[in-house]
């Protein structure tokens, strides 16, 4: 597949030399990993405020490349849709996944061995086993009474 994220002309380990907030847009993009786990529609908890992965895809979730279909645009579809940045990242961690990228640096840690910056191939975070790719439902095709049938444990 070809990587829908400008990768090759970034300084080599960027992410190792700058902090989140210290980032091009292009590097900032090209942290994603392509899991797709951030499309998923989750489920909180409201007394103990804790989140569930569902495989419920948002609409415009493709889930042969776990890319949104219409991402330039998808504000026009899905207005409640987060454009994640350093400015919001605090607020936004909690339901963010566990590998994510995004996450990982913020809290201090390195990039998993499989992310595809670490590997070059934007492919490398589905043979990891780590993407939603294959896994989800639409959400149009789930009532929302039976969502919490859908809740699943986040790959890693």
């Amino acid at each position: 597949m070809t990587d829908p994220i400008a990768r090759p002309d970034l300084a080599p380990r960027f992410w190792e030399k700058k902090r989140l907030t210290d980032l091009s847009k292009d590097e900032w993009e090209a942290l994603c990993d392509g899991c797709g786990k951030c499309c998923m529609n989750k489920l909180e908890d409201e007394d103990t405020g804790e989140v569930a992965l569902t495989r419920i895809a948002c609409r415009l979730f493709d889930n042969e490349s776990c890319r949104c279909a219409q991402y330039p645009i998808r504000h026009q579809f899905v207005p409640e849709c987060i454009v994640l940045s350093p400015s919001n990242m605090a607020k936004n961690l909690y339901w963010m996944p566990e590998t994510c990228a995004y996450k990982l640096l913020w809290n201090g840690n390195p990039l998993p061995k499989w992310h595809p910056l670490e590997t070059g191939d934007p492919d490398s975070v589905h043979r990891a086993g780590v993407s939603m790719q294959g896994m989800t439902v639409p959400e149009f095709d789930v009532d929302d009474d039976d969502w919490e049938d859908h809740i699943i444990d986040e790959p890693r």
